[in-house]
């Protein structure tokens, strides 16, 4: 299989950055060929151009030799991990503009007319999106309404042919335990093992 492993953190060294290091691993482990991107250290620029903004016809050229090789990559995957924090209820700003300059028309989705229902283009038919978080998880659903799941479930993923998609949150995280690091980092370990079986 084919997957691609996208971690949303600037801080060297956190928490995400392990949790991305144990996916790739395991997934290489199990024989999968893994497009593994830290966008943040590989400076991905998340703003798009006005050119790249247009929700209809397929999308031109990015003009970055960086965006042009994600859309190819991402065309082609078999299977999607997304690696970030909840800060305010978002994906970091650079995966935000991963999605907004990569997963564009003609290459995630088409549409034919502007009120007309999408159609995924993607041949990656499921995903894992696994967040960090220091809001206790029933403080998010009850006040928040957990808009992350919202975001990758309900909005973009299925928006772009992604059917399966599974989540898993590790919080606290800033208060937490060696113990409890390394026990996410196992479980990190099985849901990508799931993904791919």
């Amino acid at each position: 299989m084919r997957v691609g492993v996208y971690l949303a953190h600037p801080r060297p060294g956190s928490f995400n950055h392990a949790v991305f290091d144990a996916v790739v691993d395991e997934l290489r482990g199990r024989g999968c060929r893994v497009a593994a991107h830290d966008l943040c250290a590989e400076g991905f620029s998340a703003v798009s151009s006005a050119e790249e903004t247009g929700t209809v016809a397929p999308a031109p050229g990015a003009g970055d030799p960086q965006v042009d090789l994600h859309r190819r990559e991402v065309a082609a995957l078999d299977a999607l991990v997304f690696v970030h924090p909840n800060w305010w209820g978002m994906p970091p700003a650079v995966l935000t503009g991963w999605v907004q300059r990569v997963l564009v028309p003609g290459v995630a989705y088409k549409l034919g007319s502007a009120e007309g229902e999408p159609a995924g283009l993607l041949k990656a038919g499921r995903a894992l999106v696994l967040n960090t978080s220091d809001t206790p998880g029933e403080r998010e659903e009850s006040e928040f309404g957990d808009p992350l799941q919202r975001i990758w479930a309900a909005c973009v993923l299925p928006y772009v042919g992604v059917v399966d998609v599974r989540r898993t949150v590790f919080r606290t995280v800033t208060d937490s335990t060696d113990g409890a690091r390394l026990a996410w980092l196992r479980q990190a370990r099985q849901e990508a093992a799931a993904l791919v079986d």
